[in-house]
């Protein structure tokens, strides 16, 4: 079966959706800031393709394991941070939907699962972060993306592939065809 797939942050949303619920927090819970410092650098090395799967995961270790397992009120907090930053999906992509797209992010499933049932999108992956211990049950970053969407969609052949990222090297790989997008602007590379 033929399909579009997906990135999502800076792609579909408007923004790195890990770093815009940091922000959520940050103005809600003074625990996060002493991970500041380390978020930002994260950041950095995120935005300049300075990570391999392995250092992603050591980087977050601390956060997920010191600050996110904590969290009492998750559920109620992804729903809350949706209902003030849905307003950042880009119009472009409603114009090009289809009922069979798949996103494919690194962004965590527990925050993507409210957004996926209010944009009626079925298919769909992040990175799964098991909520007692705080660690990675699956990074869905670099190489991991094409092995996790090969996995959870054998029998797709991804006949359009769009993406802000060259970290998406690996997807743009096995893609037909393949669009990079920047802002609202979608400009076909393969």
């Amino acid at each position: 079966m033929n399909v579009n797939v997906y990135d999502f942050d800076n792609t579909i949303y408007d923004g790195e959706t890990l770093v815009d619920f940091i922000l959520y927090y940050v103005r809600r819970d003074i625990r996060i800031w002493k991970y500041i410092p380390k978020l930002i650098v994260i950041a950095i090395k995120d935005a300049f393709h300075l990570f391999n799967i392995e250092e992603a995961i050591n980087a977050y270790a601390s956060f997920l394991e010191g600050y996110y397992v904590n969290l009492n009120d998750i559920e109620d907090s992804v729903v809350d941070f949706w209902n003030k930053n849905q307003k950042k999906i880009k119009p472009w992509y409603a114009e090009v939907r289809k009922e069979n797209d798949i996103v494919v992010s690194g962004t965590t499933d527990f925050i993507l699962d409210e957004i996926m049932k209010r944009m009626d999108i079925k298919n769909y992956v992040g990175s799964s972060i098991d909520k007692k211990t705080g660690k990675f049950t699956r990074l869905c970053f670099l190489e991991n993306k094409v092995k996790i969407f090969r996995e959870l969609y054998p029998e797709c052949h991804i006949e359009n592939f769009y993406t802000d990222s060259m970290n998406d090297r690996a997807m743009m790989d096995i893609a037909e065809n393949v669009y990079f997008v920047k802002g609202d602007k979608i400009t076909k590379i393969k």
